[in-house]
């Protein structure tokens, strides 16, 4: 049995800025927690296999392709493999979700640079 509690997974860097610790990374399978603070964000990016996120704590606007929604706690999204997605914190409390991506991914994650057309790689 394995058990992670989520303050003892190591923070990681990402290309996001923002809290995200792996909590599980199988070969079939990798789950991650990210927490956005208010006014942080996730960068629009693009992911090589189906992911789902499930909102633990706050309330957030998740896009998906050319969809925007406002979400809370105890909620399931489905976001495709190869779709555009993203993530904004426009609350006043921390927005916490799982990311379960499946099957583990083996091509890096594309995320679409804000600032120009250009793309950087990253896991």
């Amino acid at each position: 049995m394995k058990i992670v509690k989520v303050m003892d997974a190591t923070e990681r860097k990402s290309p996001h800025g923002v809290d995200v610790r792996k909590l599980l990374d199988s070969e079939n399978v990798v789950v991650s927690q990210i927490t956005l603070r208010p006014g942080e964000a996730l960068k629009k990016h693009v992911t090589p296999v189906d992911v789902f996120f499930f909102v633990l704590q706050g309330r957030g606007t998740v896009e998906i392709g050319d969809e925007e929604a406002e979400v809370g706690p105890d909620t399931l999204i489905d976001s495709p493999a190869r779709i555009m997605h993203g993530w904004r914190n426009s609350g006043k409390e921390d927005l916490r979700f799982l990311v379960v991506k499946a099957p583990r991914p083996t091509e890096p994650t594309i995320v679409a640079c804000s600032d120009c057309a250009a793309k950087e790689q990253c896991r």
